[in-house]
């Protein structure tokens, strides 16, 4: 684990359903920027979305562009517990590679967080699927965590709420829950 820089706090940057459901014990969460990483659901779920015969789709960091999500701040009493704790919850499958990167603070800071990006080289990297193959997967998607559309649903739902436009995510949530969702980006 990576404390940030300042003292031995650690910051998780959460980019999927971390923002909704994060699970651990943290001091503050603000809106961050990671660059050189954009989100995708280019992630067959085998486990908590989806299983290894009907997959789900889930999302993951892939390579280039920005990212904007939330930066939570663990206190050092905590990071030990919490950095295990999320292993074995985006670790499952060992799809995701555990980094620590730097992301930009909503207030200007920036800090050093642990960040799960998607292993190109894993048998459940998905890539960039077509429109209706999306569709299909997260539709089927069943796991131990739930539904993937639901899944699909909160995230879009609160990455809406800070005003984050995800235009697959838009599409996905509209074809699920057609008139439910506002497609627009919150002001």
């Amino acid at each position: 684990m990576t404390p940030d820089a300042a003292s031995d706090d650690l910051w998780v940057f959460g980019y999927g359903s971390l923002i909704w459901r994060p699970g651990f014990r943290f001091e503050e969460s603000l809106a961050a920027r990671l660059n050189g990483y954009h989100r995708s659901l280019c992630v067959f779920s085998h486990v908590h979305r989806g299983t290894p015969e009907r997959p789900g789709l889930v999302l993951g960091l892939d390579r280039g562009g920005i990212c904007r999500g939330l930066a939570f701040k663990v206190a050092a009493a905590h990071a030990g517990e919490t950095v295990a704790y999320l292993r074995e919850r985006e670790q499952a499958t060992s799809v995701y590679l555990e980094r620590h990167l730097p992301v930009r603070l909503e207030d200007g800071r920036r800090v050093k967080a642990l960040v799960y990006v998607a292993d190109r080289r894993h048998l459940q990297y998905a890539g960039r699927l077509p429109a209706g193959e999306l569709l299909k997967l997260v539709r089927q998607g069943r796991g131990s965590s739930g539904e993937n559309p639901d899944y699909v649903l909160r995230t879009h739902d609160h990455l809406h709420k800070m005003g984050i436009f995800d235009p697959v995510l838009a599409a996905l949530a509209e074809e699920l829950a057609p008139g439910l969702t506002d497609p627009r980006p919150a002001l």
